[in-house]
């Protein structure tokens, strides 16, 4: 006998399966926290659980019967994962269930922003009849910027199609094919989409690129009267930049669903005109909460009865052996998929893998799901993870091969990653020193033994005198401190093309990368983020 845990309110039609399933007991607890929250989960095989409840490593220690936790909904914050992939539980989510209903919310804010529907009932309701206050703006014929071409991305695509919008995409794994596909036009970065647009709409995740998509920096981008909208994450729009935005006229009018800090009843922007808030209502509608309960019912049974593992956010426990032997080069799998993301930019529309010596008679395929999950890792809503990361990358149209070659090159094992799409074609190769120090052998035909780890600055220049020294001088003049340094040319052979890899202390100003990059003879400058060297992903920590 299965038994499961509900730890928040769901949908009726949730608890109908609970109801209807043989072999499966449950309980409704809600408002659990603490110790009886803990005590509680060690009694049960599964859990579902919404927003309400943390569950904090507190909540699962000691807990030798859990063995997964499903979250009806998309985000799972309030999980601490780590915590749970060391005590082998895994956790699952439900990103599909709200999609439509969080389009709607997004198209729904656009469309009210449009025609001042909150002031002018508000005007009804104080006694007044302002018609001529209230003149509003069709949105056939309107230019619609869409950052992020997931799935609520499409579905908003689909419906502003439907009301004769043109369409602007952009999204770092879109290509122009896709784009075309999708029946809409291609942006190659959010600068190039941001001047020509008349409605901005984002749906994508929170993350260091993602944060302060709009701010004050890049305000005169914005076609004048441009509408904001955000239905995804509060800290994709800076708040102050909106106000000076709104203040000046350059912004039309900003619409917004979520914010930085949840709840948030007290907020500058607020009452202001031409501004409508809502309190992160895109997925409460009764048939995205049914849906939510439904598909997460279905993930928590089917996986207590067969093994079934969908939408996992996490992994379950390796096999110690296996673990212990491939840790080491999953870091480096890892690490790769997150260089090259950066290295590459947008647009990515196939992965080539090549396996060679003593590595290519391994499990090659949880080596490419490590490149995948480091690829997109900081480019999707969803959690990203050695399970979900390789389907996630072929639900984005991107072509992946991967191959093996037993005999030894310059290392005994080594991988080697190309990544191609939007006329640009990156290659990076990795090996592993010792058992825990990554390092990267190869940049495209350059190769070299660099770190691959912490804040690096790459280079390209022609293969001239000077070079170094040059570039040495001017971090010195900003203060930027370099702890290791690496150099490769192409083909091993002097006056061609060559590249420098700097580990830095910290990010550079731009005022030092631009005096960097007008340095005669370098053509490329490109600043990339890493793990540091003693951080592994929450699914490879045990």
């Amino acid at each position: 006998m299965h038994r499961i845990i509900v730890l928040d309110s769901i949908a009726q039609e949730g608890l109908d399966i609970l109801d209807a399933e043989p072999g499966v007991e449950y309980d409704v607890r809600t408002g659990l926290k603490g110790e009886e929250l803990r005590q509680a989960l060690s009694e049960y095989d599964g859990a579902i659980l919404r927003s309400g409840v943390k569950i904090t490593p507190e909540s699962v220690a000691g807990n030798t019967r859990l063995k997964a936790i499903v979250r009806a909904g998309v985000g799972t914050d309030n999980i601490d994962k780590p915590a749970a992939t060391r005590q082998g539980i895994v956790v699952m989510n439900t990103p599909t269930g709200n999609t439509v209903s969080t389009a709607e919310h997004a198209f729904a804010l656009m469309m009210s922003l449009s025609r001042n529907i909150a002031a002018a009932n508000q005007s009804l309701v104080e006694g007044r009849w302002d018609r001529k206050l209230y003149m509003g703006s069709q949105l056939a014929g309107k230019t619609l910027g869409i950052v992020g071409m997931g799935r609520i991305g499409r579905e908003v695509a689909s419906r502003a199609k439907a009301f004769e919008m043109r369409v602007v995409g952009y999204d770092p794994f879109l290509t122009e094919e896709q784009a075309m596909k999708l029946g809409i036009e291609y942006a190659a970065t959010v600068d190039d989409l941001l001047p020509q647009i008349d409605y901005l709409t984002v749906h994508t995740p929170l993350t260091p690129e993602t944060t302060n998509l709009v701010s004050k920096a890049n305000l005169d981008k914005l076609k004048p009267g441009v509408r904001l909208i955000n239905a995804a994450r509060g800290g994709i729009y800076d708040e102050e930049a909106l106000l000076e935005g709104l203040e000046s006229g350059k912004i039309g009018g900003v619409a917004l669903d979520v914010f930085p800090n949840e709840p948030c009843i007290d907020s500058p922007l607020f009452g202001r005109p031409n501004v409508i808030c809502t309190p992160h209502l895109g997925a409460s509608t009764e048939e995205a909460q049914t849906q939510v309960a439904v598909e997460g019912i279905h993930l928590l049974i089917n996986f207590l009865k067969t093994g079934e593992i969908r939408h996992a956010v996490n992994v379950a426990a390796l096999d110690p052996k296996t673990l212990a032997d491939m840790k080491g080069f999953l870091n480096v799998a890892h690490r790769l998929g997150v260089l090259l993301a950066q290295w590459h930019g947008s647009g990515i529309s196939s992965v080539s893998l090549n396996y060679r010596g003593e590595i290519a008679s391994k499990s090659t395929q949880l080596l490419t799901s490590a490149f995948c999950a480091g690829l997109l890792e900081n480019a999707l809503e969803e959690e990203v993870n050695v399970i979900n990361a390789e389907v996630l990358l072929r639900d984005r149209g991107i072509d992946l091969v991967a191959q093996q070659h037993h005999e030894m090159g310059s290392f005994t094992s080594s991988m080697t990653v190309e990544v191609s799409g939007a006329d640009r074609t990156v290659k990076a190769s990795g090996a592993l020193l010792g058992h825990n120090m990554p390092r990267l052998v190869m940049l495209d035909d350059h190769r070299l033994e660099s770190y691959l780890d912490g804040k690096l600055l790459i280079f390209t220049h022609a293969d001239v005198p000077g070079i170094i020294g040059r570039v040495g001088t001017v971090f010195g003049q900003h203060n930027v401190n370099i702890g290791q340094m690496a150099v490769g040319r192409a083909g091993g052979k002097p006056g061609g093309r060559a590249v420098g890899v700097l580990n830095l202390d910290g990010v550079p100003s731009q005022a030092a990368l631009d005096e960097v990059q007008a340095i005669e003879a370098i053509d490329h400058v490109c600043v990339i983020e890493l793990p540091p060297a003693d951080q592994l992903p929450a699914w490879l920590q045990n």
